[in-house]
């Protein structure tokens, strides 16, 4: 253990030059230290960071960075961000981010994949491999090629952090996002706050053809698990529509609901309910309650029009920023984020708060 009592340090922050008094080295030895320039002993090194360990001193990290020319870059995986499309609200929180990180030497640059498509997202990630980046944000769309890709991150140790949606992997930094099993039990115990669902509506997406993008999984599993337990009886039937054929969509809801006629309760775990919108409006009296996700604005205004009863909404730009912020105080200052886990809010949106939010 150091003993300091006989040295008497005025300023109420220890400076470089207590450091060096403490230690019984030079100022400029000090200085390499903190600052990483030029060669110290394994000896003066220890001393050095003993004192400081004593001490609680922090140097300056971002004049560090700028002194020293560090340029970072952290890429993120993210889908192609389409106009009006949840994405793209997760893009404004990028560029926002981006800005608050740049005084750190932080960089970011944005690798899109087709989510409809593997090859295009294994290329995507080819791509930012060979950008070598310092850290990397992951939207997971795609399993089993997400895994292989993170496998790659921790092979070249490289630190990644998942937002919106995470893969079941022990090496991630963090995740920020929904509690993906409780958004789903809670869409569940919304659209059947009625207790009248005799025969529900489950709206999915089609994907790729081989079925490997399934993102609202563990969602699924969340809704199924709370009807089970609270509406045994009811009967839950899947439609899968094409995002890009509208023409289409209205055949397949309309030989549906001929179909299942008794089907009065809609949900869709994704951010899309706004896809179905027109066959709802043109058909009001067949549905009671329809449940979607996120506050797209072609989402709010069905809300707003009640057309949809309730949207669980969430924040794409805040889960990307503190995913790029807790990526930045990881390659920069080695700090830990607090929680591994960050799940974020789940805000129940009606159409009598819908103008408010």
């Amino acid at each position: 253990m150091l003993k300091f009592a006989s040295i008497m340090i005025q300023s109420e922050k220890p400076t470089i030059m207590d450091i060096a008094r403490l230690s019984g080295l030079s100022k400029g030895t000090v200085d390499r230290v903190l600052h990483n320039r030029g060669e110290v002993s394994r000896k003066s090194y220890d001393k050095v960071m003993s004192v400081i360990k004593e001490l609680g001193y922090e140097p300056n990290v971002i004049a560090s960075a700028l002194a020293r020319g560090v340029s970072r870059r952290i890429a993120l995986l993210i889908p192609e961000q389409t106009p009006g499309s949840f994405w793209e609200l997760a893009g404004g929180g990028i560029a926002k981010a981006s800005e608050s990180v740049a005084p750190l030497g932080v960089s970011t640059v944005v690798f899109n994949y087709d989510q409809r498509d593997a090859e295009s997202f294994r290329d995507a990630c080819s791509r930012l491999l060979d950008a070598a980046p310092s850290g990397v944000v992951v939207a997971p769309i795609f399993g089993a090629d997400t895994q292989m890709f993170t496998a790659e991150l921790r092979e070249h140790s490289i630190p990644y952090a998942f937002f919106d949606t995470k893969q079941d992997d022990e090496g991630y930094l963090a995740y920020f996002g929904l509690p993906e099993y409780k958004s789903g039990y809670l869409c569940a115990d919304q659209l059947t706050l009625d207790r009248s669902a005799s025969e529900v509506l489950l709206v999915r997406i089609k994907r790729d053809p081989l079925r490997q993008s399934d993102p609202t999984v563990i969602r699924r599993a969340g809704f199924m698990d709370y009807m089970s337990e609270h509406c045994p009886d009811c009967i839950v039937r899947t439609l899968f529509i094409d995002p890009g054929d509208p023409e289409r969509t209205d055949q397949e809801l309309d030989a549906f609901f001929a179909a299942f006629p008794g089907t009065t309760h809609v949900a869709m775990f994704n951010s899309r309910i706004h896809l179905i919108v027109p066959w709802l409006e043109r058909h009001p009296a067949q549905t009671r309650r329809v449940v979607g996700f996120d506050n797209l604005k072609a989402n709010m205004e069905a809300l707003a029009r009640g057309t949809v009863s309730v949207l669980i909404a969430q924040h794409p730009e805040e889960q990307v920023a503190m995913a790029i912020q807790a990526l930045t105080d990881m390659i920069v200052m080695g700090r830990q984020p607090a929680r591994r886990d960050n799940y974020m809010h789940m805000d129940i949106l009606t159409r009598y708060n819908v103008e408010f939010y």
